[in-house]
């Protein structure tokens, strides 16, 4: 069978792809997932959507975050109406803490920065920060509050997704792993899995993730480098919501959920595809959660789980048409954003597809950019 179009990834990158191309009116599409669709990194996701609450300035970086951030309520009522399932959107607001007078000093500093840049964002006192969340730790000295940088729930928005485009009759392939492109005269002809069956198509996207520069082609090595980083989070059981919102502290964060699961991240590990969680990290991140609300304390810890994030050489996503391959694109590269880029990743990736639209958006993330130029990445939200 030949399609019109084959997203290698079914993630939540790979499935917003599928089903902003489907509303598009596209209909001979499948999604190919090496495991099972939605349990790779979206699974081991915290799922914060926070553009301003590690960022340093505004940039490119922060406009296209800001940007994919405010089609969450439009996208969270419609996938509400296609399939049922609330992605559970919560726009509390972020609080970044203090705990120590060190800490303090760096928030001050911050927030007269971000304030002069125009971020929205408000210094709270310590007895303000309290009010505000009064299971927070005594020590706190005070924080800042993100009133724009919200949350979702990122299981269940994969699962939406995951319904709304199998209710479109898109076909989802899973445990399936793709092992090269066929390329002929320069043009993309379709894929080639592990087993050796080829998938034809006239066009490829890679929403591969991690495992991006396995990907090999019959006409020589893919011109895009990610490589794998890993994080651990763990998850609190479920019990009275103690907590409003997301809080950030020096060493790590914590995500309340509305059916009061607390969720603790996360670790960052350059090492490979090595996936196993270690009881070091668990003890990290555990007392990284004691510090900021010590009521976990007294907690029992229900998951502790890894996932690889895509890191590309400069930290920053891949988006866009593959050089020298006509009909190949990247959707790559998210690193700890995949969450929040899913929305704008899915409808610049659709335009280019269906209408040559080159989004400027995206024009500094291209795959054909020069990757030695440093890290520009701020947001870190997955």
């Amino acid at each position: 069978m030949r399609f019109e179009i084959v997203i290698i990834g079914g993630g939540v990158i790979g499935l917003s792809i599928a089903r902003e191309l489907s509303r598009a009116g596209c209909r001979r599409i499948t999604a190919i997932e090496r495991a099972r669709i939605g349990r790779e990194a979206s699974w081991a996701a915290a799922g914060i959507l926070a553009p301003a609450v590690e960022a340093h300035g505004k940039s490119t970086f922060y406009d296209l975050c800001s940007a994919s951030r405010k089609m969450f309520p439009q996208l969270a009522a419609e996938l509400l109406d296609e399939t049922g399932i609330d992605i559970e959107l919560d726009t509390s607001g972020t609080l970044m803490a203090a705990f120590d007078d060190l800490e303090a000093e760096e928030l001050d500093i911050t927030f007269a920065a971000q304030r002069k840049r125009g971020f929205c964002v408000d210094r709270l006192s310590r007895t303000e920060t309290i009010s505000a969340e009064p299971e927070i730790s005594a020590d706190v000295r005070g924080s800042l509050l993100y009133p724009e940088d919200w949350q979702v729930e990122n299981r269940r928005f994969t699962a939406a997704l995951g319904s709304s485009v199998r209710r479109s009759g898109l076909k989802l392939i899973e445990e399936t792993v793709v092992n090269s492109l066929i390329i002929q005269n320069g043009r993309v002809e379709g894929v080639e899995t592990l087993a050796g069956d080829r998938i034809m198509a006239d066009v490829v996207v890679l929403a591969t993730g991690a495992w991006t520069s396995l990907i090999k082609t019959t006409a020589g090595p893919l011109p895009i480098d990610v490589r794998p980083v890993k994080g651990q989070i763990i998850g609190y059981a479920p019990g009275p919501r103690r907590l409003s919102r997301v809080i950030f502290g020096r060493s790590g964060y914590l995500v309340p959920r509305r059916d009061g699961r607390v969720l603790v991240g996360a670790t960052v590990e350059d090492v490979g595809f090595d996936r196993e969680a270690s009881v070091e990290a668990r003890e990290e991140l555990r007392n990284c959660g004691i510090r900021i609300a010590p009521f976990l304390k007294e907690a029992v810890i229900e998951e502790h789980v890894t996932g690889l994030r895509p890191f590309a050489a400069d930290g920053l996503p891949v988006i866009g048409p593959i050089p020298g391959v006509s009909g190949a694109y990247a959707a790559t590269g998210h690193y700890r954003n995949g969450i929040l880029l899913a929305p704008i990743t899915a409808k610049v990736v659709a335009e280019a597809i269906i209408e040559g639209k080159d989004s400027p958006l995206v024009s500094e993330f291209s795959p054909n950019r020069d990757f030695a130029r440093g890290s520009k990445a701020g947001a870190g939200t997955n």
